[in-house]
């Protein structure tokens, strides 16, 4: 798996999003706002905030006061689910992909020693991805940030 430009500059959002506002309630963030925090191109994060927004991950609200938030608490959403809208399947070869298997030109399947290592690196990092939320990483930057 290689997490794409659109995977991160997705994942980047999301995890700004994700830190509370100084009151502690939901954070609500322009594009602009985002892209002017993380560097990234607002023509190109609008399109990335419009998937996470049409598979339910966020919502918007217009006007002056408007943005991006998230549809449901940090915690209940995990890197995995991102990574899996932005840049489909994380296995590195279809064959151990649980969501797009397609077979290999391999003489047998069950026997492929690079389908076994393959599916170890799929298992290795879903189970990374798949078991970290965004209140997580949020919380790991942000204890970061006291650090330094």
């Amino acid at each position: 798996m290689r997490l794409s430009k659109r995977g991160e500059y997705g994942l980047r959002a999301m995890i700004q999003l994700a830190h509370p506002a100084a009151d502690g309630s939901l954070r609500v963030m322009q594009i602009g706002e985002i892209c002017e925090l993380e560097k990234m191109p607002v023509k190109y994060l609008e399109q990335i905030l419009l998937t996470l927004k049409n598979s339910g991950l966020l919502q918007s609200k217009r006007g002056v006061t408007g943005g991006y938030y998230l549809a449901k608490p940090a915690e209940g959403i995990m890197l995995g689910q991102i990574v899996r809208i932005l840049d489909g399947p994380l296995a590195p070869i279809r064959c151990v992909s649980q969501m797009a298997y397609e077979p290999c030109g391999c003489p047998d399947e069950k026997s492929c020693g690079l389908r076994m290592v393959m599916g170890d690196v799929r298992n290795a990092i879903a189970g990374i991805l798949d078991n970290t939320s965004l209140a997580d990483v949020s919380a790991r930057s942000r204890a970061a940030l006291k650090e330094s």
